[in-house]
């Protein structure tokens, strides 16, 4: 909105025309939903659910009773902040919107006295995920010169083609296991937040300094993407608010984001990883996400349907484990899971970009 805003006033009003900057969007993004969240949401406690306790974790006790599904606030301020700074297309509005509804299945659990259960949210995640699939592929195919989708991968100077078929198998993949392994990491105080921030800040300046400029992008062989910094303004948009609700979910917290939150931040990340058009990138942005919630879906997934038992000794999420088998403290797992995450994020980016 407020990009054409500034090119009907910049005639009347100079400075106006910064409004069609995307660097001043995305500055006036991030702030915006800052300022909006962290002031807002203490606002909205009472509105909230209270937590009821996951079972089989450590911090069931601690959690149980604060307010929770501060989601259902901070992603409605995103999908809001998003309309007003952003220059919307259709695919941006499609996952914008899915984004939202992965919020509200969440927070109809949070708020829900007893829980939905697995099945019936994993099956509503593989809906939202095959979705956000065929849309994402059907913008690509109009957007491509042949029709075809194409990804470009590491150590590949080429780009390579990915059939319809395969192309919905593998972005269904990525989103419903982003969904629900960001999920699975929300259960030490800002750790999940903190996680998803890196990779929210990462995917950002991918989108705006490589993928949205036509000359770097070149250089580095990977396709452009004319919108890049129209996502770089979306995503900057939720990090901003992300930290706003980091802001109040420090330990010791006083508001968690429950599933509203969680299950929507990951969506948002793995709809962003399939448009850069590279999946792998997931790696780079949530390896550890995908370590500490995915590796217990495995273990559970194994034993569950097929019998199988595999890592006996360890504890799942993996920050339970550090916690009670290393006595790390949440402030310890918090800290020391970013590091490993920030040094596998720059190491993985420099072997994506260059070593191809």
């Amino acid at each position: 909105m407020l990009y054409y805003l500034g090119a009907l006033l910049q005639n009347i009003f100079g400075p106006a025309r910064l409004l069609q900057s995307f660097t001043v969007l995305i500055g006036l993004a991030l702030y915006s939903g800052f300022i909006i969240t962290e002031r807002l949401l203490p606002e909205c406690y009472r509105f909230l659910p209270g937590d009821r306790g996951r079972e089989f974790t450590l911090s069931a006790e601690a959690a149980k009773g604060k307010p929770t599904g501060a989601g259902s606030i901070f992603i409605t301020i995103f999908v809001v902040l998003c309309f007003l700074f952003t220059p919307m297309n259709t695919v941006q509005t499609g996952i914008l919107l899915l984004t939202w509804l992965t919020m509200l299945t969440g927070f109809l659990d949070d708020r829900s006295i007893t829980s939905w259960g697995e099945y019936r949210k994993g099956f509503l995640d593989l809906i939202i995920s095959l979705a956000a699939s065929f849309l994402l592929y059907h913008s690509f195919r109009q957007a491509a010169p042949d029709g075809r989708i194409y990804f470009w991968l590491p150590f590949i100077t080429h780009h390579v083609y990915i059939p319809e078929g395969v192309y919905i198998v593998i972005s269904s993949i990525i989103l419903w296991t982003s969904i629900n392994t960001t999920n699975c990491t929300d259960g030490v105080d800002g750790l999940s937040g903190t996680l998803v921030l890196i990779a929210l800040i990462t995917l950002g300046s991918i989108f705006y300094f490589i993928l949205g400029h036509k000359v770097i992008a070149t250089y580095l062989l990977v396709p452009p993407i004319a919108t890049g910094a129209n996502w770089a303004v979306m995503t900057f948009a939720l990090a901003g608010v992300l930290m706003g609700y980091l802001w109040h979910n420090a330990y010791p917290s006083q508001v968690l984001m429950g599933d509203a939150g969680s299950r929507a931040l990951g969506f948002y990340i793995g709809a962003c990883v399939m448009f850069t058009g590279n999946p792998f990138l997931i790696l780079a942005t949530s390896s550890i996400i995908f370590v500490n919630g995915g590796m217990g879906l495995m273990k559970v997934a194994l034993l569950r349907f097929f019998k199988i038992h595999i890592f006996e000794s360890i504890r799942f999420p993996l920050h339970d484990h550090m916690r009670k088998n290393h006595g790390w403290s949440p402030t310890q797992v918090l800290i020391k899971f970013m590091i490993m995450q920030l040094l596998i994020t720059v190491a993985l980016l420099g072997l994506f970009f260059k070593v191809r």
